[in-house]
């Protein structure tokens, strides 16, 4: 009699690479007190939204059965969690903001030197010329420019010069200190990467770019030296990208679509094998 080797259930070969996906998550989830049985309840939430709205058949109703059979959580529970509609996200006043006047500093040749760099700016100018009020009413009217200027000088995120010019001293927008700001492009730019990733798992053909390199058993000094030059390559794309969609939004008519390129630098010292402590 031959027997027949047990089958592997289904979506088994999902569980290391999630598992690893989902640690680094867990410990900010312990950091910030967000328990087991809380986290419990928002997947069951999000297991019922995600297959009502992301699983429904074309032309047909999504019945609490059906979601209860893709989910595997009780019709009653089902009945109960429909309807909540899509988590959104919505962008915080002054990440929109503060991003948008950022953005156009660094991309806008009117406010740049011949080097692509942002250039120093009076607070305001005669005659149309380049100024820190010309630069912030370009992307809105509903601030004084003073304000913003005192909200960034408050932040760091510009200086005064000894000529009395104002100087941009970040390369690009970076909330800090795990506040609302930071939360959002957490949020934001993790959904992309895992959202892109998952659509080139799902579909026929890899719609989305996804790539990285990496080496490992590397001395403590080449991972630093890597990690260093990584960021410089990685910013002079950032920077080329913005300056080009800046560019060509210049003249977009607008619609409903989105885009965001992203890019990331890690590195860590890696545990033996075998000490229970994965990275």
């Amino acid at each position: 009699m031959t027997e027949t080797a047990p089958t592997a259930p289904e979506g088994a070969s999902l569980h290391a690479p999630v598992a690893r996906l989902l640690r680094p998550l867990v410990r900010l989830f312990v950091a910030r007190g967000i328990t087991f049985p809380a986290l419990t309840n928002l997947l069951r939430e999000l297991y019922v939204n995600v297959a009502e709205y992301d699983f429904a058949l074309p032309g047909k109703e999504q019945t609490d059965s059906r979601v209860s059979l893709l989910t595997g959580i009780h019709r009653k529970e089902v009945r109960r969690l429909r309807g909540a509609g899509a988590p959104v996200s919505a962008v915080p006043v002054a990440v929109s903001r503060t991003s948008r006047i950022v953005a156009r500093w660094l991309a806008d040749p009117a406010f740049t030197d011949r080097a692509g760099r942002p250039s120093p700016l009076p607070r305001s100018a005669e005659g149309g010329a380049a100024s820190f009020e010309s630069l912030v009413a370009g992307v809105t009217r509903d601030l004084r420019p003073r304000a913003v200027l005192d909200e960034w000088l408050d932040r760091g995120l510009a200086t005064i010069d000894p000529e009395g010019r104002i100087v941009l001293t970040e390369s690009a927008y970076v909330p800090k200190g795990g506040g609302e700001p930071q939360l959002y492009y957490f949020g934001r730019n993790l959904h992309d990467h895992i959202a892109a990733s998952v659509a080139n798992i799902v579909g026929e053909t890899p719609p989305f770019l996804e790539r990285a390199v990496h080496y490992d058993g590397l001395s403590e000094d080449l991972a630093k030296r890597l990690e260093a030059r990584a960021r410089e390559i990685a910013m002079e794309a950032l920077q080329q990208a913005n300056r080009e969609a800046h560019a060509a939004c210049e003249t977009d008519p607008g619609g409903s679509h989105r885009w965001n390129f992203g890019l990331y630098v890690y590195a860590e010292s890696v545990p033996p094998a075998g000490s229970g402590n994965p990275a």
